[in-house]
């Protein structure tokens, strides 16, 4: 009954980075942080075995370089990097190319409602401070909101469900 539990752990940690992204337009380090230790955690507890363990660790290391790069190149925010290389640590190889596709096309349109959002005028609506952060033209997107969308999506796909409710 405790492993259905785990089931949720990355699922809150994604909704809660989005959620963190949209007030605050910051995923604080130590939510990557909590997402890559539950996966170090929750693992061994699923019996996943090593191999697949070593291969989700690489596909979240190669994400993050290129995150990094996506970071020193002005196109990603820096909590973004982090925490598309600690979903994809969840998400693991097999999963990983769709995952990516999914955030970019969830990004897109993110990207498409908020530009919408900015064109109506400030005045007319009635914004608490983090939506008129939102608003602000040339502001940032909350690019976690997407990854969250991308991860969330792609979850009941990867081997997690079946680890979680048979592994024991």
């Amino acid at each position: 009954m405790a492993a259905h539990a785990l089931l949720f752990v990355f699922p809150f940690a994604m909704a809660y980075a989005a959620m963190m992204d949209i007030f605050t337009m910051r995923i604080a380090n130590s939510v990557s942080i909590a997402v890559v230790v539950a996966f170090l955690i929750v693992a061994p507890i699923a019996a996943m075995p090593a191999q697949e363990m070593l291969m989700h660790l690489g596909v979240g290391a190669a994400m993050l370089i290129v995150g990094m790069i996506l970071f020193s190149l002005h196109v990603l925010g820096g909590g973004d990097a982090k925490l598309l290389a600690a979903a994809s640590l969840w998400v693991g190889p097999d999963q990983w190319l769709p995952f990516v596709v999914l955030v970019a096309v969830f990004g897109g349109v993110l990207a498409v409602v908020i530009i919408i959002f900015r064109n109506f005028p400030a005045g007319a609506l009635r914004l608490p401070a983090w939506a008129l952060r939102l608003h602000q033209a040339g502001g940032s997107i909350p690019y976690g909101v997407a990854i969250a969308a991308g991860a969330l999506f792609i979850y009941p796909t990867t081997p997690w469900p079946v680890l979680l409710t048979t592994g024991f």
